[in-house]
């Protein structure tokens, strides 16, 4: 099974008359292929993140540190400056990215790509309501990232673990999760009250993502987490009011997945 769609690429017709045997030229990038590897890194404030340090205030004044990132990454699409598109499929559709597994910062697809010019690269965060189904994963590190079953069942889309210091002085734990929301009847916080569920994984679209795919070769590909961005914008983020768990909270969710949709940058591009 090939394990790479093409999308909206047309048929290449080879046309021979008899009179003169002209050949409708077939382009490179129709021929041709590249490879393409993904990395991750992370950052807060534009340096390299340093974890288990009060070391960051955000933009409500809060001082915190982080712990760890681990977060699903899925559906990447790139994009081709001629209207096509080229999209992944099982088992290279989803892949977790953990800050403390450096094997889970890397990403190199074995499926090549067809040469050209692409203009931009865009991708889920999370997993959608399709793929994201409780016992996909049965090892770890995939299968720690589990979402309650009355919640929703399938997989945490993230866990940004960390402190901040509270207004009493106090350095106090966050779990900044993200996941399957909960609409609950008459504002009751109990699974029994549960009347519906809330997808809250988003695409985001890597700003100044354009490459190039060459003839064998391989091109590699940086996305920064700007991890402050989660706490800065578009909504500031205060934990004093928010507090340390969001998970039966939709409200908080919906605006961390506003937050989240800018939080992607490129790195280098190699």
């Amino acid at each position: 099974m090939k394990k790479i769609i093409f999308g909206f690429i047309p048929f290449l017709f080879l046309t021979v008359l008899n009179s003169c045997k002209k050949e409708t030229p077939i382009t490179e990038e129709h021929v041709y292929h590249g490879n393409i590897n993904f990395s991750f890194s992370h950052n807060v404030n534009g340096l390299p993140l340093i974890v288990d340090t009060l070391l960051y205030t955000n933009a409500a004044g809060n001082l915190y540190l982080i712990n760890e990132a681990q977060y699903f990454v899925s559906d990447i699409v790139l994009h081709n400056s001629n209207g096509t598109f080229v999209s992944f499929v099982a088992p290279n559709d989803i892949h977790y990215v953990d800050t403390d597994l450096p094997s889970t910062q890397h990403w190199s697809l074995p499926d090549s790509v067809p040469v050209g010019t692409y203009t931009a690269i865009s991708f889920t965060f999370g997993i959608n309501e399709i793929k994201n189904q409780s016992n996909a994963f049965l090892n770890p590190p995939e299968s720690a990232m589990y979402w309650p079953e009355p919640l929703g069942g399938g997989y945490h889309y993230m866990k940004l673990n960390g402190k901040w210091l509270d207004t009493l002085s106090n350095v106090t734990s966050f779990g900044f999760h993200l996941g399957i929301g909960q609409i609950y009847a008459h504002d009751v916080i109990n699974t029994d009250s549960i009347t519906g569920f809330v997808q809250n994984y988003f695409e985001v679209i890597v700003p100044n993502s354009s490459f190039e795919i060459s003839k064998n070769k391989t091109t590699s590909i940086e996305f920064v987490m700007n991890i402050d961005s989660w706490f800065d914008s578009p909504h500031v983020w205060n934990f004093d009011y928010w507090g340390g768990s969001i998970m039966q909270n939709q409200t908080a969710m919906h605006t961390v997945a506003e937050n989240g949709a800018d939080a992607f940058t490129i790195g280098s591009i190699q």
